[in-house]
């Protein structure tokens, strides 16, 4: 009785309007595109969806092109026209159930693969990500990237903004830590990934990086994502302190419905009962999201023990679950770390894991 209009008046009030749109039931629908179409005709089918009242997303892989349609379910319908109208440009339209639509498996089927600078992250060569928790000095920053480079790295590491739980320690270098890892990054040819923390600096970490961090504090901090997703650079999203899987795939679903489909998850760890580790590292995350989505997963050890003689151990452990990159904190004197320096490896110890890492690569069908 209380949505009734009272008058017939009274059912064509704004208020009216903006409760049966609010409560309007959305739906995606997937269609995918021939082989070897031009960018024109791509362009045709776009503006018809558009026309039929659908927001679209391209996602692009290596062999086929991918749209994703999201509308009013009640006249999804009008889509499944599309292959009708245009015979030879659409090959199939199918509704998605899930309600993480672009991330995953039913939008895209084959993996995703993330290019960043002249790497490919989710194809067959596994690649590790390595650096201090902290940059805190030229010196230590640029020994520890070559150091990871000669071990085997392809992208550098570093926080030049630092979360802390207590405001009394230390929370990074800012822009100076950013310019360090640009010289870095000159010096050695690594791609860099680093930490985004505010709204207010998104276009400052944008400028330095090649992909840009959402950590485990801000994993549903929606206005950082969509920020962070309109740069259109690669953005790794960290799993929350306690965040479900389908909260984590649905964060990830605010990048990629920003038209940025360079979406990397990362588990390092939740936060269980257990205190011998840091953090519960769930390495059963790694099979769920290769089921779930398409989107390369990333395994973060450091954060996720918290303690440096365990990392090695994680890392066998998550190549031959498949992960996809490893994500692994690294630091010349780990004791004199200025922030988490039980969990950091040394530049020997490093070396060594790499060394070690090869043959299970080898027996996982990786390069």
């Amino acid at each position: 009785d209380f949505l009734k209009p009272k008058s017939p008046q009274a059912a064509t009030a704004p208020a009216a309007f903006l409760l049966r749109d609010a409560v309007k039931p959305k739906t995606t629908m997937i269609i995918v595109l021939k082989p070897g179409i031009s960018k024109r005709d791509e362009r045709s089918v776009l503006s018809e969806i558009r026309k039929l009242g659908y927001k679209p997303h391209v996602m692009r892989g290596v062999a086929r092109r991918v749209v994703g349609a999201i509308g009013d379910e009640l006249t999804h319908s009008n889509l499944e026209t599309l292959t009708a109208q245009f015979p030879k440009l659409v090959e199939s339209v199918m509704p998605i159930q899930k309600r993480y639509k672009l991330v995953s498996r039913e939008a895209h089927p084959a993996n995703s693969s993330i290019r960043v600078r002249e790497h490919s992250i989710g194809s067959k060569k596994i690649h590790v990500m390595a650096g201090p928790c902290s940059v805190e000095s030229e010196k230590q920053l640029l020994t520890t990237a070559e150091a990871v480079k000669k071990a085997g790295a392809t992208v550098l590491r570093g926080g030049a903004f630092k979360p802390r739980t207590s405001p009394y320690e230390f929370q990074g270098l800012g822009e100076k830590g950013l310019k360090l890892l640009a010289k870095a990054r000159q010096e050695t040819g690594l791609a860099v990934i680093t930490e985004l923390l505010s709204e207010q600096h998104v276009e400052m970490v944008a400028a330095y990086t090649d992909i840009i961090q959402i950590g485990a504090r801000n994993a549903q901090n929606f206005q950082l994502l969509i920020a962070a997703a309109k740069t259109g650079k690669p953005v790794l999203l960290k799993r929350g302190l306690s965040m479900k899987i389908e909260e984590w795939l649905l964060a990830g679903e605010y990048v990629l419905s920003n038209e940025n489909p360079n979406l990397l998850f990362c588990e390092r760890g939740i936060r269980t009962f257990e205190t011998y580790t840091r953090n519960t590292l769930d390495l059963g995350t790694i099979p769920i999201i290769k089921r779930e989505s398409h989107c390369p997963i990333v395994i973060d050890p450091s954060q996720g023990a918290g303690r440096a003689d365990l990392v090695a151990a994680m890392c066998k452990g998550a190549v031959a679950m498949g992960a996809d990159a490893l994500l692994i904190e690294v630091h010349p004197n780990p004791a004199e770390a200025w922030s988490d320096g039980a969990q950091q490896v040394t530049l020997e110890g490093f070396a060594k894991l790499m060394n070690e890492l090869k043959s299970i690569i080898a027996a996982a069908g990786r390069e």
